[in-house]
């Protein structure tokens, strides 16, 4: 028999890959395109969902034709995505009724205030392992119904639905408005605070509180399920199972094989995201943490997590590159900050969203502090890449204080851990080693691996463990004030940013 494959796409808040995997968890193709970043007014964050079904069709094709194989050497596809980012659409027509609002989009913060009325922004936390926060999904569909009248209208002619990201795709690949599947995962789900983190449903009451009808939900699966098939007329020219669906953090837990409780990784991207395994106990955090799924194959329990989110890691370099035009391309960012031997006392708490764990302070906003006549170009880049190292740290103490369990070393993927003077400096600031596999894109392989498991390919767990490698290990250097003095004044510095939105 020939050999066989599992494609992944990737839809991310820059752009969308799309990856080919064989069976020993190895990239044999890939294609990847950003898309654009709509800021209507300071705080909104949207994209085109258009757009983005467009560069996904076209990922596909092309990683297809880079992988040199058909339809016919491919066993399913598996989708991660974006979470929270919420798309509203007009399932007789396919057409969204508005754009997609991003996760970092801050205008819900009004809603969300209402909503804690006089209980507090842990009002749902108890069912939901979530705060009130405009991160989530379910105020963002409820801005869209109160603020867009195409929607609203759609709403109550029954004919509006909602997703996040994966949603949107999944219906897409499976027909559209034409039969396609209205599904999403748990992991997916648990990001809407709309769903019962114990019963895995949707919870009418909140959904009622909220104002979303039940009527636009998805209907919920497991993450490795079969959920429909693709067309022949689609982008895969032909029909697979789409039998994988998990939020891209969860995914890379997955392609991490952080399958055993206490195991944790962290993802490296536009964000930062720490996920530890808590099993099939649900943890409510007692330090600001997110209690979310962590994955559930077929039939099996649900395994649940820890998650410490941070909005903006990766997007703080883009900012410099794009907004300030401090360099031409992201990766020069690691030039300027080894062009100095240190920060210069300057500290940079990229608050542009306000800041989530383990503050969860939406009245937040950026700052860059401790300038003098001394600073130079390069202290701000090796600040902005030290912010970074300084927020896991902040995310790293709160799992240990929730978990009781110091973490004896850390699992990283994602875009930045190319960085060799951040991860040292990580690895410095954390006071444990840091750990790159040799796959370092796990987001695409855990959804491969969660889409390969539900038709077979791979047969169990303990294959996908065995796949996983190492790459490098940067361990803590000997005297550094990395993990003490110098996150002594980060922590001031945060500070900072408090109460400046009134």
């Amino acid at each position: 028999m020939s050999e066989k494959f599992v494609a992944a796409i990737d839809q991310g808040t820059t752009s969308t890959r799309c990856m080919i995997f064989n069976h020993s968890g190895e990239s044999v193709g890939i294609h990847q395109l950003e898309h654009e970043q709509i800021f209507p007014q300071p705080g909104w964050v949207e994209h085109d969902p258009m757009e983005i079904w467009e560069r996904t069709q076209d990922v596909i094709k092309a990683a297809m034709k880079n992988a040199g194989i058909t339809v016919a050497d491919l066993v399913a596809v598996g989708i991660t995505n974006q979470r929270e980012t919420t798309v509203v659409w007009d399932k007789t027509t396919g057409k969204p009724l508005y754009n997609a609002i991003v996760w970092q989009d801050t205008r819900t913060d009004k809603i969300c205030k209402e909503l804690e009325g006089s209980v507090g922004q842990n009002r749902f936390r108890d069912k939901v392992g979530l705060p009130l926060a405009t991160y989530f999904s379910g105020p963002k569909v409820r801005w869209i119904l109160d603020n867009v009248p195409e929607a609203k209208a759609a709403a109550e002619a029954g004919n509006a639905v909602f997703g996040n990201i994966d949603t949107w795709v999944i219906w897409n690949l499976t027909g559209g408005p034409n039969g396609g599947a209205h599904v999403t995962d748990v992991t997916n789900a648990s990001r809407t605070m709309l769903m019962n983190l114990d019963g895995l449903n949707w919870s009418k009451t909140i959904a009622d509180t909220m104002g979303v009808p039940l009527s636009m939900l998805p209907e919920i699966k497991p993450s490795s399920a079969v959920y429909g098939y693709t067309k022949a007329d689609g982008p895969f020219g032909g029909e697979i199972p789409v039998s994988g669906d998990l939020g891209d953090q969860q995914a890379a837990t997955v392609g991490q094989a952080c399958f055993d409780v206490g195991e944790a990784k962290n993802t490296y991207g536009t964000g930062c995201f720490m996920i530890l395994n808590t099993g099939t106990d649900i943890v409510q955090s007692k330090n600001g943490l997110l209690t979310t799924v962590c994955y559930k194959f077929g039939d099996q329990p649900a395994v649940y997590a820890l998650e410490g989110s941070i909005a903006i890691t990766g997007a703080l370099i883009q900012w410099l590159r794009d907004n300030l035009n401090f360099y031409d391309y992201s990766h020069h960012v690691e030039d300027y900050a080894k062009s100095v031997d240190d920060n210069g006392g300057v500290y940079f708490v990229p608050a542009f969203s306000g800041l989530f764990a383990p503050y969860w302070r939406s009245d937040a906003r950026g700052a860059i502090v401790g300038l003098t006549r001394f600073v130079n170009k390069g202290h701000i880049a090796r600040a902005a890449l030290e912010a970074t190292a300084y927020q896991t740290r902040e995310v790293l103490d709160a799992m240990n204080a929730d978990s009781g369990v110091d973490l004896k070393a850390l699992k990283v993927d994602g875009g930045m851990v190319y960085n060799d003077t951040l991860m040292q400096f990580q690895a410095d600031v954390l006071d444990v080693p840091v750990i790159r596999p040799k796959v370092a894109e796990t987001t695409a392989l855990g959804a491969a691996y969660a889409a390969g498991l539900a038709v077979g390919f791979w047969s169990n767990t303990d294959e996908m463990r065995a796949n996983w490698g190492m790459d490098h290990e940067w361990g803590p250097t000997a005297g550094s004030k990395a993990s003490t003095d110098l996150y002594k004044t980060w922590k001031k510095a945060v500070t900072r940013t408090f109460d400046w939105v009134e």
